[in-house]
């Protein structure tokens, strides 16, 4: 089966962590942050320790063990009742992040609108990751080389799949903003996709 998604889509630093999250709380929406089913891992399991190595360096986790990863947590989440393909819509943060992995999961998604959380003053987007790795401890954050390193990957293998996905269902939000204004922004464009009447609220 297709699930039903909309994708939050730009630099690491953009605040798509903070939209998912937040669209996530509201019955109807579930929120997948990949990032965060890489740093929920055992860190002393092979994915674990692999997953180190590549983020240490800046680096993507190669495609087939990213979106092997993601199956099985979207299978769990089904499992645990935490997720409802036929009521709930997926708010996906961190993946697809190339066109490899947007070609491998095209049976799986049914992309309705991609977020793209648009901030091209690189300077600010450092200072965020900077910022955010003090307050959470992300230490693959924390040296400005693989900051800059991600947002070259960023540049070089994930921008392109805003062309794959096409203009049509393409919304540039200004992240730049407020994250309040941002959120406002993107409500404007989920409001006009209804979300199932059966959504849990009593």
């Amino acid at each position: 089966m297709q699930f039903k998604a909309f994708l939050i889509f730009g630099a690491p630093g953009s605040g798509k962590g903070t939209q998912g999250r937040i669209l996530g709380m509201v019955p109807g929406f579930v929120h997948v942050a990949c990032g965060d089913v890489f740093r929920g891992l055992d860190l002393q399991s092979n994915l674990g320790r692999a997953f180190l190595q590549y983020s240490g360096r800046g680096e993507l986790v190669p495609d087939d063990v990213t979106v092997d990863l993601w199956k099985n947590h979207i299978n769990k989440i089904i499992a645990m009742g935490q997720y409802k393909p036929d009521m709930d819509v997926l708010v996906l943060d961190g993946i697809p992040r190339n066109l490899s992995q947007a070609k491998m999961l095209q049976s799986h998604l049914q992309v309705i609108k991609i977020f793209h959380l648009s901030c091209p003053k690189r300077d600010l987007l450092v200072e965020r990751m900077q910022r955010r790795a003090l307050s959470d401890n992300r230490l693959d954050d924390a040296k400005v080389e693989i900051i800059r390193a991600r947002l070259q990957t960023y540049e070089d293998e994930s921008r392109p799949v805003l062309d794959f996905y096409g203009v049509g269902r393409t919304v540039e939000i200004d992240a730049t903003k407020y994250p309040y204004q941002v959120l406002r922004n993107m409500l404007q464009h989920i409001d006009t996709h209804p979300v199932p009447a059966d959504n849990g609220i009593v």
